[in-house]
């Protein structure tokens, strides 16, 4: 099916065809009527339309020969598109480059963007906020299920395991037990089990009964009974000193030594030893792998929910930062103008940047055509306008004609 385009060469052809038949006709007409009937008026209309062919033909020649070879003759020096089509591409990418994109070229129209106008004008519709917003989820949830989840799981336990193997755990310990003693939080624990120990103590007198029966049995026999009722209560009597005495030599003991240990923690080679091959023993990409798969999915989980729904945190998170954004566009004189400065020298130097490989493009497409294909697109562009070139040369090459015969004429009847 034919295009507008071809519609439009094939009429104006047509008129320029038409018209160099019509004034062959004409010719014609006047070599008939001079011979049989001549008159004056003849020889300057025989004139005129004489040049008009001649130059009807010499364009359609010329247009002719910039697209193909005239009536399929492969005459030297035409069909110049397809013959010089190589040519042509390096020639229109220089052309472009050097006409162009050049700092002169580029600088006046740059300088002229205002993009924060256009964006903030776009912004400051609703719908545009929401298409804006919904946009920014999908692209969330695209590049989220898009990822490889294998490669996502490696990555977060390997990163995971490198993240944990830097942390100085001898120090986190010794810090901890430090805050556990200035807080009191070791009394409080202590405080908690001595009435457990006492009731522990109280329950195991049958027990420690047996124990003594074991080990001296002859004592046990004469008064295995009154010595482990003696022993359990002076057990329990000396918890129940440590529980209500708050400046007990145990709890100032205990004390002592829970910071005695933490600084031995910071300085002791062995303790070192210990949480290294603990590291090495626990904190490793394979031990890691299982958390670091429910940790992917939980994130995906977390994400669809949020994405899907309305209301979520994300949601409204995105459409709150999305308003503020369209507020200081609007409002941020300062901030216009920073980012409409980035944009245009972004732009600015990006364009000067690519400009040989814009030119390269342009080769390089041009190359690619076939060139009677190359040749069809230019004719569907310009021929119309070419076949106006036609038309001309038939007026004027019959104007000048007619200018030439008239003043022959003069000469020779003078």
């Amino acid at each position: 099916m034919s295009t507008q385009k071809e519609k439009l060469l094939r009429k104006h052809k047509a008129i320029a065809t038409g018209l160099f038949f019509l004034m062959a006709l004409v010719y014609g007409l006047m070599v008939y009527f001079q011979h049989h009937s001549p008159a004056a008026w003849m020889g300057y209309v025989e004139a005129f339309s004489e040049a008009a062919m001649v130059g009807a033909l010499a364009d359609w020649f010329a247009v002719t020969a910039l697209f193909k070879h005239p009536l399929g003759i492969p005459i030297p020096h035409t069909n110049l598109i397809e013959n010089k089509k190589n040519d042509l591409g390096r020639n229109l990418g220089s052309f472009v480059r050097n006409n162009f994109l050049t700092p002169k070229n580029i600088r006046p129209y740059i300088e002229k963007l205002d993009v924060v106008k256009f964006a903030s004008g776009w912004l400051d519709k609703p719908s545009s906020r929401e298409i804006l917003g919904q946009e920014i989820l999908h692209l969330i949830q695209k590049i989220i299920h898009d990822l490889d989840d294998e490669e996502v799981r490696n990555f977060i336990a390997n990163k995971g395991s490198e993240i944990l193997k830097t942390i100085d755990y001898q120090k986190i310990t010794s810090s901890g037990i430090h805050y556990m003693v200035e807080k009191g939080e070791h009394v409080k624990l202590l405080e908690t089990l001595l009435p457990q120990l006492k009731a522990y103590v109280e329950e195991s007198q049958e027990l420690i009964r047996e124990r003594i029966s074991e080990n001296k049995p002859f004592i046990a026999f004469l008064a295995g009974k009154r010595i482990s009722r003696e022993m359990t209560d002076g057990i329990m009597k000396f918890i129940e000193e440590v529980e209500l005495d708050k400046e007990h030599f145990v709890r100032n003991k205990l004390t002592e030594n829970l910071e005695s240990f933490a600084e031995e923690l910071l300085v002791s080679e062995s303790w070192n030893e210990k949480f290294d091959q603990l590291k090495t023993d626990l904190i490793s990409p394979e031990n890691l792998s299982q958390y670091a798969d429910d940790a992917w999915e939980s994130i995906k989980a977390m994400l669809d929910e949020n994405i899907e729904n309305p209301d979520s945190g994300l949601n409204q998170y995105l459409h709150k930062n999305i308003r503020k954004l369209s507020e200081s566009l609007q409002n941020d004189e300062e901030l216009k103008l920073r980012i409409n400065k980035w944009i245009r020298h972004f732009l600015y130097r990006m364009i000067l940047k690519n400009s040989e490989e814009v030119q390269t493009l342009i080769s390089k497409t041009v190359e690619s055509w076939e060139g009677k294909e190359l040749s069809n697109k230019l004719e569907l562009e310009v021929g119309k306008d070419l076949q106006f070139i036609r038309i001309n040369g038939t007026l004027v090459g019959g104007l000048v004609g007619l200018v030439i015969y008239t003043i022959t004429h003069f000469f020779v009847s003078s």
